[in-house]
């Protein structure tokens, strides 16, 4: 029996993993459940699982009288006080966007594994967190589709060097659109994701490519691989999650079926598989898979971002910060998608790199980044 920290409960990941605890409770018990704002759906999750300690970033007006029986944790910081006081054995740390970078930081302090299903932790703090990871031996087990399936065929290296690493990408909802189409995509057209069930900030992400980007840094970090051997392949029907290539050309690839609870169970379970009803995969159905270099002048996000990963210092943090600026405008139907990678683009011109020592340094490029991907975007710095 694991007790687990779920830290984005409420978001597609932490209810996918919350199935998977609901199908294995003489395995895993969630001891502390965090959202943002979503208290009814938090208060339902409580009422199930009954956990230790909850937290809500926006308190509510009240707590049910039924579900004062755990400690209740609100404000800002709530999630990084919940995670100290459930003294939970692992955090799912799922909270999106550089937000989670805080969570993933003091889980390493106060828990004994890691589940990063946050890659804006490692794309803004990577070398301090990875640091941090080995220095105090704690696992970091991806829970990314990709990242997952790259951990799982390295289990097969027996000590081989590996050549490089290839990440697929699905294309997103806009991957077979022109590219004047694409800059005037709606809110709607991008959400609209081919073969995952995600959250609108990422589902996003995915139809620019730029969620692709950001995997290209996090592996970088995870798996200690310079950014001229991490490549990427759009493959729409996304069965093959990832692959690793040897020097003698041989490439090992992760299969199956489009379900986030295979990463996140594998994750949960590791090293043992975790099963949770999985759909067999029917190759004669399938008939055959599809794989192609992703399109550079279509989706120009991919290629800043390994711009970026190779400029170093505080420029992945700036294009983060700048991203999810411009991702919060596009969802409140401010501006046309694309003006995602025109911010971007932007910030990285207008930002001077520099080195990241603390956590400190970081904060302080994000903010920057902000400021000046809200001053393009015609607003105040309000957010």
């Amino acid at each position: 029996m694991r007790t687990i920290a779920i830290l984005g409960a409420t978001g597609s990941i932490g209810t996918q993993a919350l199935d998977i605890v609901r199908r294995h409770p003489d395995q895993f018990r969630a001891g502390c459940l965090t959202a943002h704002g979503s208290s009814e759906k938090l208060f339902e999750l409580v009422r199930e699982f009954r956990p230790d300690v909850a937290a809500l970033v926006d308190e509510p007006e009240a707590i049910p009288r039924d579900l004062r029986f755990c400690q209740w944790v609100f404000g800002p910081d709530s999630t990084v006080r919940a995670l100290k006081a459930s003294k939970a054995q692992d955090a799912l740390c799922a909270i999106v966007g550089i937000a989670g970078l805080d969570a993933v930081w003091t889980a390493l302090d106060v828990c004994e594994r890691v589940l990063l299903a946050n890659k804006e932790a490692l794309v803004t703090g990577g070398d301090l967190v990875m640091t941090k990871a080995a220095e105090k031996g704690i696992p970091m087990l991806p829970v990314d589709s990709e990242h997952s399936a790259i951990f799982q065929c390295l289990q097969a290296r027996q000590g081989n060097p590996v050549r490089r690493l290839l990440l697929t990408c699905s294309g997103g909802a806009l991957r077979s659109w022109k590219k004047e189409d694409i800059y005037n995509a709606t809110v709607k057209d991008v959400l609209a994701h081919p073969t995952w069930n995600m959250g609108g900030k990422i589902t996003v992400d995915c139809a620019s490519m730029v969620n692709k980007g950001l995997e290209v840094i996090e592996a970088h970090h995870l798996f200690n691989m310079p950014a001229g051997k991490i490549d990427v392949v759009v493959h729409p029907q996304s069965i093959v999650h990832s692959m690793i290539e040897f020097e003698d050309g041989a490439v090992l690839a992760q299969l199956g079926n489009p379900d986030m609870r295979g990463p996140i169970g594998y994750a949960m379970g590791y090293p043992a598989r975790v099963p949770y009803d999985a759909k067999p995969l029917d190759f004669a159905a399938l008939g055959h898979l599809d794989f192609a270099a992703p399109d550079a002048e279509r989706f120009p996000a991919l290629p800043m971002a390994v711009e970026a990963l190779k400029a170093g210092g505080s420029a992945p943090v700036v294009l983060n910060g700048a991203n999810e600026a411009a991702v919060g405008a596009f969802l409140r139907e401010q501006i046309p998608f694309g003006r995602i990678p025109e911010i971007i683009r932007e910030a990285l011109n207008a930002i001077p790199v520099t080195p990241i020592t603390c956590i400190a340094d970081v904060y302080e490029a994000d903010a920057k980044s902000r400021s000046v991907a809200l001053r393009k975007l015609g607003m105040r710095n309000e957010e």
